[in-house]
């Protein structure tokens, strides 16, 4: 086995055998040790001794010792970091900044001493059974990344929380939620940019004078058309929305902006909802006449959709984009998406509790 190091008097020994005549391959082979290395401590002798220019060994000590040095600083400066890092995302207690700072490769001693703890309390503490506050926090949090990836990554605090105590019926406080998401680093899709417009919609008279809010279903509907683009071209979709419950109860999707494309979402919620005849007013907010747009649950849904759906990506092809804005409508917005304005139900959730 290779020794790990020569103490000093040996490697005079070994200069004094070759300066007095020994070979240098015959030393080497006699003691184990490479050629190489005599020839190195030769040639330190000899700089100690003022024979050659170089380094001496007592300025490489120094050298050595400073640099050594140096890298202790560094490594405290950036346990300083990583823990004021910590400290300011609210992970925790001390003992989790030791964990996580441990877990990066950093010195345990080091980081405790940085830290102001004992090196064996942070084995105790390592060590320990976790708290039952623990456990229920990793169970929470488990649940709340399933909630958050089921819902396309949108919920944010709000709806995840609404989702695990109504959904899930779990009786967890908001702040929780908020703490663990924050964890997790979680959080939902904000902002609501202004839908696109399509321009030259044939205009229908203002029926309900901007007041849209009813107290039943099928009293009053909303229709609007959007459009998106795909490298392929634009995409065209009309829906109809039931202002009582926010439910899209018809839609169409095309390429082409046409007649049929109003007439086919109005024939499909027609279809699914066999309103009585005289019993439902049909809104269209287009045309000139009406340039305000803050008070419309279309506008709102509109901007919603484009936010959780259709600026998240660039969309390849029509089918592509037809698909998606499909699943939203059908699958993610009338059945699974929880809206503040309907107690955090979905749409059809809400029209089943008041179903009369």
């Amino acid at each position: 086995m290779a020794r790990r190091g020569y103490p000093p008097e040996f490697r005079r020994r070994v200069i004094d055998l070759v300066e007095g005549g020994r070979k240098v391959a015959e030393v080497a082979v006699e003691l184990e040790v490479s050629e190489q290395t005599i020839y190195t401590w030769r040639r330190q002798a000899r700089i100690d001794a003022g024979l050659e220019a170089g380094v001496a060994t007592s300025e490489l000590a120094e050298l050595t010792a400073a640099k050594q040095r140096i890298r202790e600083l560094e490594t405290e400066l950036a346990i300083h970091r990583r823990a004021t890092e910590l400290l300011k995302e609210k992970t925790g207690p001390k003992g989790r900044t030791r964990r996580s700072i441990a877990a990066e490769g950093l010195p345990v001693e080091v980081a405790c001493r940085v830290l102001g703890v004992s090196v064996s309390g942070y084995y105790e503490w390592l060590n320990r059974a976790p708290s039952a506050r623990a456990l229920r926090h990793a169970w929470l949090t488990e649940l709340i990344i399933r909630v958050h990836s089921e819902s396309r990554g949108i919920y944010g605090v709000r709806r995840v929380h609404a989702e695990l105590t109504l959904g899930l019926g779990l009786s967890v406080g908001r702040q929780a939620v908020e703490l663990l998401m924050r964890r997790a680093s979680l959080q939902g899709l904000s902002g609501r940019p202004r839908y696109r417009r399509v321009p030259n919609v044939a205009t229908a008279d203002d029926r309900v004078q901007r007041q849209f809010d009813r107290k039943g279903r099928d009293q009053l509907w909303v229709t609007d058309i959007t459009e998106h683009p795909t490298r392929e071209g634009k995409v065209y979709c009309a829906v109809v929305l039931d202002t009582f419950s926010r439910r899209v109860v018809g839609w169409s999707i095309d390429g082409h902006q046409t007649a049929a494309l109003v007439t086919n979402a109005l024939g499909m919620a027609i279809d699914q909802r066999r309103p009585a005849d005289g019993a439902t007013v049909i809104h269209s907010d287009q045309g000139t006449q009406f340039t305000s747009w803050t008070f419309t649950q279309i506008e709102s849904f509109w901007s919603r959709m484009q936010v959780e759906l259709l600026d998240r990506q660039r969309w390849k092809t029509r089918v592509e984009l037809a698909n998606a804005i499909f699943e939203y409508l059908e699958i993610f917005h009338n059945r699974r998406r929880r809206h503040s304005s309907l107690g955090m139900a979905s749409p059809i959730e809400y029209e089943l509790r008041h179903a009369s």
